[in-house]
């Protein structure tokens, strides 16, 4: 059986670590961006376009654009498909990389409670595993903020969904102006969650390593006529 402190703190970064999937999970059920531009072009007046985008779902509010409280729904992956291919892949690689850290954080959770209640040997059941695991979802979650903000501010995407959803002529869309929603920002805390709980099983380990160093010093201190005998 592990030590009560063994417990203590590999029961604690399995805790954070189920928070943080908590997180990720409310985060990809969410809005993640949304998007405001100007309107001209073949309408008598100037006009507005907000595109709201989830990972799975969108909402394009146009405001004489043309036309006047017109409001669509859409599928992300549909709309995208319509469009060019590089916003559809770099969205696509968005999601596989947060179901990556899903699978991730899970195994990370069953190998800190396998550790709680057992000693396993120094291999990937034991610290190594959870610092891999861990550091894989912290790493891909970086990943996917880079990404999904290079998708909305460097390509074109938002200004080729508008036409493309709402079926209407071209249209000049200038001023884009996007903000992060929730779901995405919810990506910071997930990463935070997923160093702390490296932290915590790396506090354990080093001061179970200094704990065997103490240990065997009287022995290897001993004279050698005592080791001797």
């Amino acid at each position: 059986m592990p030590s009560g402190t063994k417990t203590l703190y590999f029961m604690f970064s399995a805790m954070l670590t189920a928070i943080s999937v908590g997180l990720l999970g409310y985060a990809m059920s969410t809005k993640w961006s949304k998007t405001t531009m100007e309107c001209s072009g073949l309408v008598t007046n100037n006009g507005t376009a907000e595109i709201t985008l989830g990972l799975f779902n969108g909402i394009l509010v146009r405001d004489s654009c043309p036309g006047f409280g017109n409001q669509d729904t859409f599928s992300v992956f549909s709309a995208l498909s319509n469009i060019e291919v590089t916003p559809l892949a770099l969205h696509g690689l968005c999601l596989g990389l947060l179901v990556l850290c899903f699978l991730s954080s899970a195994l990370s959770i069953l190998i800190s409670l396998y550790n709680s209640v057992s000693n396993p040997y120094e291999t990937y059941m034991g610290p190594i595993g959870v610092y891999t695991c861990s550091s894989i979802s912290a790493c891909l979650s970086v990943l996917v903020i880079i990404i999904f903000v290079l998708n909305l501010y460097v390509t074109t995407m938002a200004e080729q969904l508008v036409p493309s959803i709402a079926s209407i002529p071209p249209v000049d869309l200038t001023e884009k102006k996007s903000e992060m929603l929730v779901g995405y920002i919810l990506l910071i805390p997930y990463t935070v969650l997923s160093l702390l709980a490296i932290l915590l099983i790396y506090l354990y380990d080093h001061a179970a390593y200094t704990h065997r160093r103490e240990q065997e010093k009287p022995t290897e201190d001993a004279p050698k006529e005592i080791m001797m005998y």
